[in-house]
């Protein structure tokens, strides 16, 4: 239930057109609902303004299925992070709504139409093409939030000459999400090129020596670009949230 809905709740009960007894059974379930294996957070979108998110990973498809009924049965818009396409087939079928986003290995179904939020785009930087699923999850992440979002791949450091093409872009977003690997240069060049925030994501894209991303990691804590917000290793998500709470502000 978002705040609108609870909003429109509250007017028809003081109306008359519904029943204390109809209003109480809408709000039943709030603030959580008990499946045993899961406690689903009914009220997570009138506290933070977005329904919760299911990470897939780990799940069972029966697991997730649930989850994503109890959520739709309430009205609320489900994505769902971290799934694979075998998985995902088997959600389509029984959500035959919902729509496999397969680069990002997320899952989105809308039951009611987004609203935007934001106050301008949220501009995704991606290193290279390999860093394409960490970028595409906060891309799709972003984009469910209500937010305007763009991609822009390929830029990395190796190849400054394309990042600085795009700088009219660069400039026209409100937040800016970096994600890079190897050893994770870009964000801390795009943090000194624009006024805005720049939140980082290493990758564990690279060889040996990159550690799994941690060497991307350390690089992006230890940038001298000022005001750059660093994430974990891999999490676009992470990235997509934050930057939908700095563009509302």
């Amino acid at each position: 239930m978002v705040l609108e809905e609870l909003q429109a709740l509250l007017q028809a009960v003081a109306a008359g057109t519904a029943t204390p007894e109809q209003g109480l059974e809408r709000l039943r379930h709030l603030p959580f609902e008990d499946l045993g294996f899961a406690q689903v957070d009914h009220h997570r979108a009138l506290r933070q303004g977005q329904p919760e998110v299911i990470f897939g990973q780990g799940k069972t498809v029966e697991q997730i299925g649930r989850i994503m009924e109890a959520m739709v049965a309430r009205g609320s818009n489900v994505l769902v992070t971290r799934l694979e396409e075998v998985r995902a087939v088997e959600l389509l079928a029984v959500f035959p709504r919902s729509f496999y986003h397969a680069e990002a290995r997320c899952l989105t179904l809308e039951t009611t139409p987004k609203q935007e939020q934001g106050r301008g785009p949220i501009l995704i930087v991606a290193a290279g093409t390999s860093d394409l699923p960490v970028a595409s999850e906060a891309l799709v992440t972003a984009r469910f939030m209500g937010n305007q979002a763009e991609l822009l791949c390929d830029v990395g450091v190796a190849g400054i000459h394309r990042l600085l093409s795009r700088m009219e872009l660069l400039r026209s977003a409100t937040v800016l999400i970096v994600v890079a690997g190897m050893e994770g240069a870009l964000p801390s060049v795009v943090g000194g090129l624009v006024d805005r925030p720049v939140i980082a994501v290493p990758t564990s894209v690279g060889y040996g020596a990159s550690f799994g991303g941690i060497a991307a990691l350390l690089g992006m804590l230890n940038t001298c670009a000022s005001g750059v917000t660093v994430v974990n290793i891999d999490n676009g998500f992470g990235a997509a949230c934050a930057a939908s709470l700095m563009n509302r502000i």
